[in-house]
C-alpha cells in the first residue's frame, strides 16, 4: 500500500466547498472520480484544509493510500485528464504510511486579495473583493500584527460544537501589495499552525472596518481579547481568499517543481 500526496490548485467559484457534500460539485468529489477514473479504484481523499464555496487554491493538499503502481508523472497526467477545468494537479510525490495531509501539516497560509482602484476590472471580479471607497492601508497595517502569537481567536469564528478550542497560533499577518494583470491589490498574507471555520474572513471583514475609518488600528487588540464575534467585523466574500501553501516539517514532503510562491511587498 502506498500512500500518495498531491498538491492541487482550484477555482473555487463554482463549488460548494473542497470537502465532500451531499448537494453540489466539491473538489473532493470531484478529485475522489478522477482517481477511480485512473486506477479503477475507489478511495477517499484527505485535505489538508476546509475550504469553503468561492475560496480558491493553489496549494491545497491531498493524500490517498492506494494500490496503484503508476508512476507519479502518470499519476498527475492521468488525473489532470480526467479532471474539470477548474481543478488541476500541480505535484505529486510519495509520502510514508503515516502521512496525513491535514494532521501532519504545522502550517497554514492564505493570502486574501483586495482590488481598491477607482474602476473595476472584470476579469478580477471572482479573484479579488472589490472596494471601492479608498482604504487606510497604512492603519491596516497597524492592526494586523496585533493578531500574531498565540490566542484565543473565539472573536473572528462562529459559534460551533465541533470546534473544541478556538486557541491557535498565528505566525504572520501582514499586509501588502501584489501585481496581477497589471494592477497593484492589496495583499492580506496570514499564517498560523490552523485557522478556525470562518477566521481569516472575518479578520479580513475587521482589518477593513480599519482601512474604513470606523475602528483603530490598536481596537484589533480590543476585539481579540474580547472572544465575543460581535465585536469583530463582518465576514468577508469568500472570492478574495485563496489557500496558497500547506507546509509540512521538513523532508516530509518533496514536491517534484521544487515550488516557489511569489511574495508580497509588505507595506511598511
Amino acid at each position: 500500500m502506498r500512500n500518495i500526496a498531491l498538491r492541487l490548485a482550484y477555482d473555487g467559484t463554482d463549488f460548494v466547498g473542497s470537502q465532500w457534500q451531499n448537494q453540489g460539485r466539491s473538489v473532493q468529489g470531484a478529485l475522489e472520480e478522477a482517481w477511480q477514473g485512473l486506477t479503477q479504484e475507489q478511495r477517499r481523499l484527505l485535505l489538508a484544509g476546509r475550504t469553503d464555496a468561492g475560496v480558491h487554491a493553489q496549494g491545497q493538499v491531498a493524500n490517498v493510500r492506494t494500490e496503484t503502481q503508476h508512476d507519479l508523472t502518470t499519476i498527475r497526467r492521468g488525473l489532470n485528464a480526467l479532471l474539470p477545468e477548474d481543478v488541476a494537479i500541480q505535484a505529486v510525490c510519495e509520502v510514508d504510511r503515516e502521512f496525513h495531509s491535514r494532521y501532519s501539516a504545522i502550517r497554514r497560509e492564505y493570502r486574501y486579495l483586495i482590488d481598491n482602484a477607482p474602476a473595476p476590472l472584470p476579469f478580477l471580479r471572482n479573484l479579488a473583493l472589490r472596494v471601492e471607497q479608498p482604504l487606510d492601508t497604512g492603519a491596516m497595517a497597524a492592526a494586523l500584527p496585533l493578531l500574531e502569537g498565540t490566542h484565543d481567536f473565539a472573536a473572528f469564528t462562529v459559534n460551533s460544537p465541533e470546534q473544541k478550542s478556538t486557541v491557535r497560533t498565528v505566525y504572520q499577518a501582514r499586509l501588502g501589495s501584489i501585481e496581477l494583470f497589471g494592477r497593484q491589490l492589496i495583499a492580506i498574507d496570514l499564517a498560523a499552525n490552523a485557522f478556525l471555520q470562518h477566521m481569516v474572513r472575518v479578520i479580513i471583514g475587521t482589518v477593513l472596518k480599519v482601512g474604513r475609518g470606523k475602528m483603530k488600528p490598536d481596537q484589533m487588540s480590543d476585539v481579540l481579547a474580547s472572544c465575543d464575534r460581535r465585536a469583530a467585523g463582518p465576514t468577508s466574500a469568500a472570492h478574495g481568499l485563496n489557500l496558497i501553501e500547506v507546509i509540512y516539517p521538513d523532508g516530509v514532503v518533496e514536491w517534484e517543481d521544487g515550488r516557489q510562491r511569489p511574495r508580497i511587498r509588505e507595506k511598511r
